[in-house]
């Protein structure tokens, strides 16, 4: 077990990458916090099926950009289990919409969620890591934010990108003892996509050279591989999971 009695936080994890990565993590060893925001009935769900790997779980709503929430749920997961030993920093939401029908709403709702979040949760998960000198930030950017992107979803690309300079930053200013790295996974068949025009999907799909999506469980082996001592000698850096791209 790469993770035993490791303690992670997974944010957006009631569905997609982010339960993958729960399940995942649940497996290897890890104790998991559930962060949901809409849906306790799919966080709880998840919840149940840790607790029948024989883990253990807890489900905890927060808006993720929200300071005080935030702060809640650091304060919550240390009642609960003592410390924090990884976070993972998945929750992120997309609008589309053609950039003369992008609204400020959209766009303040879209960096509020993808990068304040990540800032937020970061800092105040980190504060607890340096009490026990040691920690793993784990953050889910895209490749969206550096050589594939979409003018009907450029606030998500700028805010993904964004992720990608955050990684980096954290990084050097929590070393030596907290490291910092991120997943940028390409297409991956999730809720996100479930709206997008088919025809459109089918074109996408043949430019990547493995001629599928990826499945969550795809990007939580990737995000896994960061969390656990495999990664010891790395951080700043960005894995790349797209299935080859042209």
């Amino acid at each position: 077990m790469r993770l035993k009695n490791k303690i992670a936080i997974i944010t957006g994890a009631s569905g997609g990458i982010g339960k993958a990565t729960a399940l995942l993590f649940a497996k290897e060893g890890a104790k998991i916090v559930v962060n949901y925001f809409s849906s306790e009935k799919k966080a709880q769900e998840v919840v149940f099926q840790i607790k029948e790997m024989g883990s253990e779980a807890i489900a905890v709503k927060c808006d993720i950009s929200n300071e005080d929430q935030v702060k809640g749920m650091i304060d919550q997961t240390v009642e609960r289990f003592g410390r924090i030993d990884i976070l993972v920093n998945n929750a992120g939401i997309v609008f589309d919409a053609t950039f003369a029908k992008r609204t400020v709403d959209q766009w303040r709702k879209t960096f509020d969620t993808n990068v304040l979040g990540v800032f937020l949760c970061s800092r105040y998960a980190s504060e607890q890591m340096k009490k026990n000198n040691y920690g793993k930030i784990i953050n889910v950017s895209s490749t969206s934010g550096m050589n594939s992107f979409s003018t009907d979803s450029m606030d998500y690309d700028a805010s993904k990108a964004a992720v990608v300079a955050l990684t980096r930053d954290l990084a050097k200013e929590l070393a030596p003892d907290i490291q910092v790295n991120s997943v940028a996974p390409g297409w991956v068949d999730t809720n996100m996509n479930i709206d997008l025009p088919k025809d459109y999907l089918d074109e996408e799909m043949e430019k990547i050279y493995l001629k599928r999506m990826a499945k969550p469980e795809d990007i939580a082996k990737a995000i896994l591989f960061f969390a656990s001592s495999d990664s010891d000698y790395v951080t700043g850096s960005t894995l790349v999971a797209d299935g080859g791209h042209d």
